[in-house]
């Protein structure tokens, strides 16, 4: 079971009519006179941007784009695990695993990749369930197994020792390795991370009295996404593996709220077709369910809401004005090693501001 097969992106033109007849026979929800992005992903942009993916998308652009890179598949505990994995040109260069976050998890990345490579061995997986991972074979996805399988998946590959980067829940996966296989780390790098704050508020700044409540705002508003998937995940699941342009709304929702507050638009962050991209691989994998139950299985983890170990590895911290790390709960949960604040961007930085993404990783990891 061990196997490393190669693999390529290949959607049948079927699969590309099927999607375009989806989206233009779609049933559309009556609009609300001043409704805005509060309520939800206001209904006349969604059209907009559903005939674009309907008539102007070029998937097959997309697809030769991801097909750019080597990427294969092998199977550990019984699931299904897609990477890509690309070699440096240059001679005895460290390994880095690139964690991605949810949503995002094809376009997060794209855009560092070459960069990077230039100095890297990397290494890109899909966890499990989403993109060409394909659907869950099995329950119990919790972070911790995650981070398990990845390490497996380095040590398939041959890396004793490599540094990891992680986004959002790719930050989380990345610190739980630091707790898993210190030994075999050299750093770690995240971005978007959460450290949820405890009892010691005591002289916090301005800008980091912002992000508390920001916080506090994200608890009570915008919360419900996860709730819904956390609990019920097979009925949400019903709706968005069915529905092009139900899944399109859940998705580009989340462009909107959690890139650069600075833009209007999600695609004001990045463009549509990157947009799009993410957007048509999560449909044509059929993950959308999976990824949702992911959220139960990580919910319902009794060991996810109790003390954790702190990370001993070196972690540097990346935070966009979009982000609500807070210095001081960061370094009760690891050895901080590096604190970059930028001025623009948001949770998806490596697709924002890929060329500050890129920079800062090549920095820290310069010096381990």
């Amino acid at each position: 079971m061990t196997t490393i097969r190669p693999f390529r992106v290949e959607i049948a033109q079927a699969e590309l009519d099927y999607l375009k007849e989806r989206l233009t026979r779609a049933r559309w929800t009556p609009e609300l006179p001043g409704a805005d992005w509060s309520r939800g992903v206001p209904v006349e942009y969604l059209r907009e941007l559903a005939d674009y993916w309907a008539n102007e998308f070029d998937w097959r652009a997309a697809e030769a784009e991801l097909n750019r890179w080597p990427q294969f598949t092998t199977e550990i505990e019984g699931q299904q695990i897609h990477f890509k994995h690309i070699r440096s040109e240059r001679a005895n260069a460290p390994a880095l695993l690139l964690l991605h976050d949810n949503p995002g998890a094809t376009l997060g990345l794209l855009d560092v990749i070459e960069p990077l490579s230039r100095d890297f061995d990397l290494v890109v997986p899909y966890f499990p369930g989403f993109g060409f991972s394909g659907p869950l074979a099995s329950t119990g996805w919790t972070v911790p197994r995650v981070a398990a399988v990845l390490a497996e998946l380095m040590t398939r590959l041959g890396y004793d020792r490599f540094g990891a980067h992680g986004g959002g829940g790719g930050a989380n996966v990345s610190l739980e390795l630091g707790r898993q296989v210190p030994d075999r780390l050299i750093g770690l790098h995240v971005n978007a991370y959460v450290a949820f704050p405890d009892e010691n508020m005591a002289g916090l700044t301005d800008k980091e009295q912002a992000r508390l409540a920001t916080i506090d705002r994200f608890m009570k508003d915008g919360i419900g996404f996860n709730i819904i998937m956390s609990t019920r995940p097979q009925t949400i699941a019903a709706s968005l593996d069915d529905s092009p342009v139900g899944q399109l709304a859940w998705i580009v929702e989340k462009f909107k709220e959690w890139t650069d507050p600075a833009a209007e638009l999600p695609e004001d962050a990045f463009s549509r077709d990157r947009i799009l991209t993410d957007v048509s691989v999560q449909w044509f994998t059929q993950t959308s369910g999976s990824i949702a139950q992911s959220y139960h299985d990580v919910a319902h983890d009794p060991h996810a809401w109790g003390p954790k170990a702190r990370v001993t590895v070196p972690t540097a911290f990346v935070v966009a004005p979009g982000d609500v790390t807070i210095r001081r709960f960061a370094e009760r949960d690891a050895e901080v090693a590096r604190w970059t604040e930028t001025d623009a961007g948001g949770a998806y930085l490596a697709a924002e501001q890929p060329d500050v993404m890129v920079a800062d990783i090549r920095e820290f990891f310069a010096e381990r």
